[in-house]
């Protein structure tokens, strides 16, 4: 008999300065516990969900800054996941461009998961880049080099072309839909059970709450045994 049940969702805001979304998608994309979810990656700019919700930045609260820093690299531990013990030099760069951009994505690529699809394999090489190898993913001609190896030149041009236009509009409206469903930092995800129900959670600390939500089942792994 064909099980009707709904597929539980996953909507990931995603800004690539942020080590916390980073490491919540690499979870999402590499962790078995969510194999049976349909996950949606979106592309927003962190900075300004910060100052219109009237969030301070963790790095400028005193003592924070260093609580969270041992705090990534906690969880990347936990759940085997790349990153370098040192934060990028420079950080937090200023991503609003490469965000914009990620948003054209779905602008080029109009047909059914490719936009998402393409929209991954930039976030899996920039994430490595930023969090993994320290690089400065703002630099000039950083970006546009991904984008070409992904997309090819043509639509490279195209990407460029529309950030201060398609993109801008694009990270605006999610930004503003990332506040309207509750957000306030990253990584924010809303998710919705196979009931039809819907809630937010905050943070990679409290993604035990989110399989539970979702009626998953955790692997017997070292990682879900951490938020026992």
């Amino acid at each position: 008999m064909e099980d009707t049940t709904a597929r539980p969702k996953i909507t990931l805001y995603v800004d690539t300065v942020s080590p916390f979304a980073y490491e919540a998608y690499w979870i999402f994309r590499h962790d078995p516990t969510f194999s049976k979810c349909n996950i949606e990656y979106i592309p927003v700019f962190l900075g300004g969900i910060m100052k219109d919700v009237g969030n301070n930045p963790p790095i400028n609260i005193k003592n924070k800054d260093k609580w969270i820093d041992r705090d990534r690299v906690h969880w990347a531990s936990v759940f085997n996941i790349p990153m370098s013990s040192e934060t990028p030099v420079g950080f937090p760069h200023m991503t609003l461009r490469i965000q914009r951009a990620l948003g054209v994505l779905p602008f080029l690529f109009p047909e059914g998961n490719e936009a998402q699809d393409i929209l991954c394999q930039c976030l899996d090489r920039l994430y490595e880049m930023y969090w993994v190898e320290g690089k400065n993913i703002t630099a000039p001609d950083v970006f546009e080099e991904v984008l070409k190896n992904l997309i090819g030149e043509k639509r490279k041009e195209l990407v460029l072309k529309e950030i201060a236009g398609k993109g801008k509009e694009a990270v605006l409206k999610n930004n503003e839909r990332a506040i309207r469903e509750g957000a306030f930092g990253l990584p924010w995800m809303v998710c919705t059970n196979s009931a039809g129900e819907t809630q937010g959670f905050w943070g990679v600390d409290h993604l035990a709450q989110v399989v539970d939500f979702l009626g998953l089942e955790r692997t017997k792994s070292r990682a879900w045994k951490a938020y026992l």
